[in-house]
């Protein structure tokens, strides 16, 4: 009998979307619908104990975490905020079994230098990975293997000299890749081979002096390259042409040689209809100072001529993949521009709870830009882009924006003896009249 009232008991707890333990580490707070912890900004050296095994999301960011093991955290995580800690070392089994997870936010940890390679191995729901600011100079092979879900990766502000090639080969969804304020000094043939999703391209303030020809010849759909601020002395235009969906170029702050190693480069800025930036020319003598774009026929005396237009694609299409050369079938092309969706992205909010309260779980959106990298995404679902001579080109399509994570209601502080005692009298009254209830039943019966 009273084995039959337990059963009922609970059934009615759960009717009513209580939970039966309400335990929070200390420190915290924690919230309910969806199962929230936060634990910032509290000079944490460690993964605080006792969060709840069902928490979907954790937020410790802004502590002192030096390292992340196995058992931290549950496989039921699907937001974990991690960062600007003191990582230094991630257990590659930390993140194994976590099906669930869509956002791993590990950036700011500039300790951390090193991953093993099957650190993210297992998180097929992953959408987002920031790796930004960690102090890594190095990726491993096969490091996002099996990712097939993401969208948004961030590795910017490392020390990553080299990309090995097929780095990102199972990134089939990837449509933002945040690569700028690295030591990058090649692209090569393979180095974004299988990114035919990817929109957004970001290799400035690298030291890029030599691009492959057909670096680019999987971003079929990509709109915005950014490569200014590099070592860069010639660009093939043959290079560019195979980025038939390219919108938004800035080629400014390299050392531009504009004699006939530029000849091709100036016929493909000619027949672009997107907005570029100035291509101020270095050398020689008599260029210094002026425009590639603004030079004329005349200004390259005895060049040969280049590649024709149609060669050149047809030949971007052949692609020496293993020693053989084949033929690469594009892609199918993006869906008419007036029902394109995109997705918004805005300044994340890195105050740090400055003026607000420690706990105090501040709003972002979910895949907002790091420190402003991307200098071009604006508000109100367009992207403003400046030209260097002051004009503001924007974005004509709307696009959908991301939900943003906003903290649920019903707050409940750790610690709080008030609201204790509140919630153990209404459980006690639920518990008696499920008893009383229950007895009821067995009379009439």
């Amino acid at each position: 009998m009273f084995e039959r009232k337990g059963i009922y008991t609970r059934f009615l707890l759960v009717l009513c979307g209580l939970e039966l333990s309400w335990s929070c580490p200390r420190h915290c707070i924690c919230y309910t619908a969806p199962s929230t912890v936060s634990c910032q900004a509290h000079n944490f050296l460690s993964v605080p104990e006792g969060i709840p095994a069902n928490s979907e999301r954790i937020f410790l960011q802004n502590n002192k975490i030096h390292r992340l093991l196995r058992g931290h955290f549950s496989s039921t995580t699907v937001t974990l905020w991690i960062y600007s800690n003191n990582i230094s070392y991630i257990d590659p089994s930390t993140f194994h079994g976590f099906t669930l997870l869509e956002e791993l936010d590990l950036g700011d940890n500039r300790h951390l230098r090193s991953l093993a390679s099957d650190t993210f191995h297992g998180l097929s729901r992953l959408n987002a990975l920031h790796l930004y600011r960690c102090g890594l100079s190095a990726l491993p092979n096969n490091i996002f293997q099996g990712l097939r879900n993401l969208q948004y990766l961030y590795l910017q502000e490392n020390h990553l000299k080299f990309l090995q090639d097929d780095t990102f080969m199972d990134l089939h969804n990837l449509s933002h890749l945040f690569l700028h304020g690295n030591r990058l000094w090649s692209l090569h043939q393979n180095t974004f081979r299988g990114l035919r999703a990817l929109d957004r391209l970001l290799l400035h303030q690298n030291q890029i002096q030599w691009v492959d020809r057909l670096a680019f010849h999987d971003l079929r759909r990509l709109t915005t390259l950014y490569l200014f601020n590099n070592s860069l002395v010639e660009l093939s235009g043959q290079c560019l042409d195979t980025l038939p969906a390219l919108e938004y170029l800035r080629l400014n702050d390299n050392p531009w040689s504009c004699d006939c190693k530029a000849l091709s480069l100036w016929e493909w800025l000619k027949r672009f209809k997107g907005s570029t930036s100035t291509v101020g020319c270095q050398a020689p003598a008599p260029m210094l100072g002026q425009d590639l774009k603004q030079l004329k026929q005349e200004d390259f005396p005895h060049c040969s001529p280049t590649v024709p237009n149609s060669e050149s694609r047809a030949q971007s299409k052949t692609n020496n993949l293993s020693g053989t050369t084949r033929i690469v079938h594009p892609p199918p092309p993006p869906a008419a521009r007036p029902g394109r969706s995109r997705n918004c992205t805005k300044p994340r909010n890195r105050s740090g709870g400055k003026g607000k309260g420690d706990n105090e779980v501040h709003s972002k959106e979910l895949m907002a830009d790091k420190e402003d990298s991307s200098p071009d995404f604006g508000d109100g679902g367009k992207y403003d882009h400046t030209s260097p001579d002051g004009t503001v080109t924007r974005r004509k399509h709307k696009c959908t924006p991301r939900t943003t994570v906003r903290p649920p209601s019903g707050v409940q502080q750790a610690n709080n003896r008030a609201a204790l005692m509140h919630r153990s009298s209404l459980y006690l009254g639920l518990l008696l009249g499920a008893l009383v209830i229950s007895d009821m039943a067995h009379i009439l019966r």
